[in-house]
């Protein structure tokens, strides 16, 4: 049965217009790894992830992406390594978070590039988490980068590439129907929950958290629904500073022509513990999950 737009890892607004390394020695897909992914049926591709139907029902299968992307995709490039570096990162935190007791789509990664996830309905909304200014709130505000915020600050994008992702408020998101106030409440709970969490974690090993992006969706289990974390959260998610020398750990290094995002995305791994200073970490591409 074919699966409608609510369920396939992105949702339909109201009126139907919301679109949705050296020390890795990473190499590119073969041809026989593409051939494999072809086969699989396809439900959504987006700027840095593409999803593939799951092996169970009410499962999908997530596939990291080497793509770098700014500005609503008007700057691109492919970056080897970027796509295993993200899925070990966020397969970190999404399983922490899981043992916290924060809801998550994760279920187990599957190999370099892939996740297993749970499917859910996602909420048309990007949320955005900031600790300190840096950034479009800077721009828009005239407020210097690196000022701490007197206290973290929740805004909400509607996620439309052809609208560039607008900002909007709460009575936007509930007049438009994108999500209830209920519902509302359950995310922003989860984000405040989320930044308690990611600020301590990255302080621990000297790292800043900035600000971060994340999307919720809706996961449904029998009459029961409930708002959960979806997406990813890595350093193409996040506004990452080393604490001593503000260097960037993120992706405005793509942004701002810095260079070095593969190195910078590796060293948080480093200090996460995700990997080892020299270890080789061979990516054996996607594999069909059975």
């Amino acid at each position: 049965m074919e699966r409608s737009k609510e369920h396939c890892g992105r949702s339909a607004s109201p009126e139907s217009w919301c679109p949705q390394v050296s020390a890795f020695r990473v190499r590119p897909p073969t041809k026989n790894e593409n051939r494999m992914n072809n086969r699989r049926r396809r439900i959504y591709e987006g700027k840095g992830k593409i999803l593939y139907e799951g092996p169970e029902p009410g499962t999908l299968v997530q596939f990291f992406k080497d793509d770098a992307t700014a500005f609503n995709k008007k700057k691109h490039e492919i970056i080897d390594g970027k796509g295993v570096i993200n899925n070990r990162i966020s397969e970190y935190i999404f399983s922490h978070l899981n043992r916290i007791g924060i809801p998550t789509h994760f279920i187990r990664r599957l190999n370099m590039r892939e996740q297993l996830i749970r499917e859910v309905e996602m909420i048309p909304l990007e949320i955005v988490v900031r600790n300190v200014a840096a950034g479009e709130l800077s721009t828009r505000l005239g407020i210097e980068e690196g000022l701490v915020l007197p206290r973290s600050i929740i805004e909400f994008y509607f996620k439309s590439d052809a609208l560039e992702d607008p900002m909007v408020s709460e009575e936007h998101i509930t007049a438009f129907g994108w999500a209830s106030p209920q519902e509302l409440d359950d995310v922003m709970a989860l984000a405040i929950r989320i930044n308690d969490f990611l600020t301590g974690l990255f302080l621990g090993v000297g790292i800043q958290l900035v600000d971060f992006k994340i999307e919720c969706g809706r996961l449904y289990e029998g009459d029961m629904m409930r708002i959960i974390l979806a997406d990813e959260i890595s350093p193409d998610s996040c506004r990452l500073w080393d604490i001593e020398t503000k260097d960037r750990l993120d992706r405005d290094r793509f942004r701002k022509d810095m260079g070095g995002l593969l190195e910078a995305y590796q060293e948080v791994a480093r200090r996460l513990g995700i990997i080892n200073e020299n270890e080789p970490i061979r990516a054996t591409g996607p594999v069909l999950v059975k």
